[in-house]
């Protein structure tokens, strides 16, 4: 027996006083002790063998206790985008739940990326090419009972609420028509960092699940252009609602635009842009809107850790043609929006807008034909507009969260426009969302709607909506 095992018996053979034992427990404590010893002795045996092998395999390695050591597993691999020399820059705004994720498609300054998002995790780099890939949206799954007419079945817009026509009658519907797919690339360049985004819903017409259009640009550096919202809005300021509408104050455009932004110091940045949006004109007779210039936004903003404060301001040319003569006219509007506070303490959304002519451009007023009307003499009469919509949200524990939403929307009330034209509406939703995991969200909303015509005539209407969602990439 060698040395080791010697050493190793005599410290497992202790002789004292327990020696004086009975013959019986003595004899039974010196046959576990040689049943420890003979285990323990197969086991040297092992290792020698291992090590013996492991010296054969590696010529050149000394025969030491180091080479005894095993192995140290290698630290996983960083990211592939560790690689690049730079990467695009954080966006300063505090990382907030959201059931639409509006703002993470918005284009930024710098071509930051969206608020809560590190790093280029979730993009894979397509092969030969500098250029990385993500592939994201979501499936959503509404289901509403609305007490009475609602005007539209899938959205909750207060301007569809038919006024003076509602049978009383409650209805149920379901859809998935939110459910969203988004295709995302960034490529660095010497001129700063190229993205293009491709989103659609199927919001589409024709009454199913059509195709809809949402996003479709590139933005190299700061210089943007193409289909997507327009600048006038504020995708960081809107209640995280189950909803999809949303307050109808609320400024609302999808449209072909180029953008330029202006980054200043401590996160202060302006941005102009030209956009078409086709003016909304109504009348006696065939009316044609016709567009003769692009419509100019200019806006600044300032984002911080804790916020952001987002000021622009709308100019707009309105022309017509048709039966009583043609005219022209400038429609003008602005809006202030914000937001204060981060996800773990709750936060606070606001804005307001005010103007003329920008019907086109506001949520509960497009698609109406209310940015100017035609006067018994042909000219346009632009109609004034203004109201505002405030948010918050309020998180419970890390799994749940409320939010109350109200907004309200005034046109001015002008003789010229049809008696069953718009004139005020109000909006409000309260809700309860469970987000057990990031990429799987529930929720329940109760929401109201009033519409008031320009004939003083009201309707309202409550919808309990409840939400499923599931994230691709979250």
């Amino acid at each position: 027996m060698n040395k080791p095992m010697l050493l190793l018996l005599a410290m497992l053979l202790p002789l004292p006083a327990a020696a004086q034992a009975g013959d019986d427990e003595r004899d039974a404590k010196i046959a576990r002790l040689e049943r420890t010893v003979e285990l323990l002795t197969r086991r040297l045996e092992v290792l020698e063998a291992e090590r013996t092998a492991a010296a054969a395999a590696t010529p050149g390695v000394p025969d030491t206790p180091a080479a005894l050591a095993p192995p140290v597993a290698p630290p996983p691999p960083l990211p592939a985008y560790r690689d690049l020399a730079t990467l695009p820059e954080p966006s300063p705004l505090p990382d907030r739940p959201s059931m639409d994720e509006d703002a993470e498609a918005a284009a930024r300054v710098d071509n930051e990326l969206p608020p809560g998002q590190e790093g280029l995790e979730g993009y894979l780099p397509l092969g030969g090419t500098r250029t990385w890939l993500r592939l994201s949206g979501y499936a959503k799954l509404d289901a509403m009972y609305d007490t009475d007419d609602a005007g539209v079945a899938d959205l909750f817009v207060t301007s569809a609420i038919p006024a003076g026509a509602q049978d009383g009658r409650g209805a149920f519907n379901m859809h998935a028509r939110q459910t969203r797919f988004t295709i995302e690339a960034r490529r660095p360049t010497n001129y700063g960092w190229l993205r293009f985004v491709l989103q659609n819903d199927f919001f589409g017409s024709g009454g199913s699940y059509g195709y809809n259009l949402r996003h479709a640009y590139g933005q190299l550096g700061n210089t943007y252009a193409g289909y997507g919202f327009s600048a006038f809005m504020d995708l960081d300021s809107g209640p995280d609602t189950l909803d999809f509408a949303g307050a109808g104050a609320m400024p609302f455009g999808r449209l072909a635009s180029v953008r330029q932004y202006f980054p200043l110091r401590n996160g202060n940045h302006l941005f102009v842009a030209a956009e078409h949006n086709r003016p909304e004109v109504s009348g006696p007779g065939a009316v044609n809107a016709r567009t003769t210039t692009p419509n100019l936004v200019f806006g600044v903003r300032h984002e911080g850790g804790t916020g952001h404060v987002q000021a622009a301001v709308l100019l707009r040319h309105l022309a017509y043609s048709g039966d009583a003569g043609s005219d022209g006219a400038t429609g003008s509007g602005a809006t202030v929006s914000g937001s204060l506070g981060g996800a773990d303490a709750g936060f606070l959304v606001y804005g307001a807008l005010a103007g003329r002519g920008i019907a086109a451009y506001t949520g509960d007023l497009a698609g109406l034909g209310l940015d100017a009307t035609v006067d018994g003499d042909g000219s346009l009469d632009v109609l004034d507009q203004w109201g505002g919509w405030l948010g918050y949200t309020y998180p419970w524990n890390h799994r749940w969260r409320s939010t109350l939403a109200y907004g309200r929307l005034h046109l001015e009330r002008n003789n010229l426009l049809d008696p069953g034209d718009f004139r005020r509406s109000d909006y409000a939703a309260a809700n309860l969302v469970y987000s057990p995991i990031p990429s799987w969200s529930w929720g329940v909303e109760l929401l109201y709607g009033r519409l008031q015509r320009q004939d003083g005539i009201d309707g309202d209407v409550f919808r309990l909506q409840t939400s499923l969602k599931y994230d691709f990439i979250r």
